[in-house]
């Protein structure tokens, strides 16, 4: 018994020795978003405390933060147009 488990052993360690690691290889996609070409894109930085309150509201109402600030842009500039 204490033979095979030396055997054993030293065929383990010649394995080790003389084969690749079987590592796998992890494949990255990207991932692409179809934006409708009227679409643009907008980054803004606002306080924390806004934020939260909009992320909050929007969760309230069942709508995204895109809706809102859109929305929100769209009453801004209707009121202050000067047309």
């Amino acid at each position: 018994m204490k033979k095979d488990y030396l055997k054993n052993l030293n065929d383990l360690s010649d394995r080790i020795k003389n084969e690749a690691p079987k590592i796998p290889i992890q494949q990255v996609k990207s991932v692409k978003v179809k934006v409708p070409e009227d679409n643009g894109h907008l980054s803004i930085w606002i306080p924390k405390d806004l934020l939260k309150r909009v992320k909050t509201f929007a969760i309230q109402e069942d709508t995204s933060i895109k809706e809102i600030g859109t929305a929100a842009l769209e009453l801004f500039l209707s009121t202050r147009s000067k047309s």
